[in-house]
């Protein structure tokens, strides 16, 4: 599969890196630094490569948004048309010091993205795990049980891809229905980077969800 990378901070670089690895064909964009992209690529290994929004998108069949919420329109406008192609973002929609979600009750980052890419199939994922801790996963992705990944969209065919790639990368995926879950899973995300950021504990972790049946059969 054809993957194109928006955005090149930590989430970015590491899901790139992990999709570049387990054999998509992977094009990491949108940094003020070229060479921080080169630098991205050459590692990530022989499936990746580096170029600019538009590039990464025009023959993808998967968009990772990757970027700071307030850089989204930038990222968009760069990338051109996203039409008929799944997205995936796992961007929380936070404010300019990453301390409050700037929407919620009502709707939600993802529902505010799919109307802003209409003709576009967006699933949200990956925005409840600190980056810090998914090589790590990565790593150790053929060990069990896994941690687990919530996800959610409104288009079935896209999140089979989403859940495959959720899967390949080590985590068990966990559809959480329709995009509107989108509205509990972001603040999840705030929860998830309390816990990394202002406790003792640091970012090295992850979480599981399972079946009280299947925990104590």
């Amino acid at each position: 599969m054809k993957i194109g990378i928006l955005g090149s901070g930590r989430m970015g670089g590491n899901l790139g890196t992990m999709f570049a690895r387990v054999g998509h064909n992977v094009v990491f964009s949108y940094s003020r630094s070229a060479e921080k992209l080169a630098r991205l690529a050459r590692a990530a290994g022989a499936n990746a490569r580096w170029g600019n929004p538009r590039e990464a998108t025009q023959d993808a069949d998967l968009v990772l948004l990757a970027v700071h919420w307030l850089n989204v329109d930038d990222v968009l406008a760069l990338a051109g048309s996203t039409a008929g192609k799944t997205v995936m973002s796992c961007c929380n929609p936070l404010d300019a010091d990453d301390t409050r979600l700037t929407i919620g009750h009502t709707s939600s980052g993802a529902e505010v993205l799919a109307n802003k890419i209409p003709d576009s199939r967006v699933v949200a994922a990956f925005q409840t795990v600190p980056s810090e801790v998914l090589m790590s996963v990565f790593e150790n992705r053929r060990n069990s049980p896994r941690p687990s990944l919530i996800f959610c969209g409104n288009d079935s065919s896209s999140k089979s891809v989403a859940s495959a790639l959720i899967t390949e990368v080590g985590f068990d995926p966990i559809d959480a229905g329709k995009l509107e879950t989108a509205r509990y899973i972001e603040p999840f995300g705030m929860l998830a980077g309390v816990l990394a950021y202002e406790t003792e504990q640091g970012p090295d972790w992850a979480y599981r969800f399972g079946r009280l049946n299947r925990l104590v059969g």
